[in-house]
């Protein structure tokens, strides 16, 4: 890989996750979300590995030595991605479940994914909303980065 693709990898790769979290967090009232929120955290690592490569990242970056394609998907960082997508698809559906137990437990009938919101001050953001829609958006946010880096990982590999 060429020393520019490097030296631009190092400035654009973080730049693309700060983005990726201001989307996610203004995603209720702003374009944004979990789902463009993913995809550029995806992009991001995709410039990664197109600088750096799949043995660089999981080398340098994770400290784990990986020999060939087949460790990288059976047991590498391939293996961490399934598992972000797993755990982003029970989130998605907990998010969900979350306003029914709370109506359960209220004695009330509230409809699957119903919301609520508060706001909270946060550094260099101000006052945002924080809505409980923002657990699901979480959820997709993780199934979105878990499955594009499987897929990029997984063709890489081979």
């Amino acid at each position: 890989m060429t020393v520019i693709l490097r030296t631009v990898a190092r400035v654009v790769v973080p730049l693309g996750f700060v983005v990726s979290f201001a989307f996610f967090l203004q995603g209720h009232n702003l374009p944004g979300g979990g789902f463009i929120a993913g995809v550029l955290a995806a992009s991001a690592m995709a410039l990664a590995y197109l600088a750096y490569g799949l043995d660089g990242v999981e080398d340098d970056v994770l400290g784990r030595e990986v020999e060939t394609a087949v460790e990288h998907v059976q047991h590498g960082i391939v293996r961490d991605y399934q598992s972000l997508y797993a755990a982003g698809l029970g989130i998605a559906v907990t998010g969900g479940l979350a306003s029914i137990a709370y109506g359960y437990l209220t004695g009330t009938t509230i409809p699957y994914m119903t919301q609520t919101f508060r706001h909270a001050t946060v550094p260099l953001f101000g006052d945002i909303e924080l809505a409980s829609a923002l657990v699901f958006d979480l959820g997709v946010y993780a199934v979105v980065v878990g499955a594009l880096l499987t897929i990029i990982s997984v063709v890489g590999a081979e």
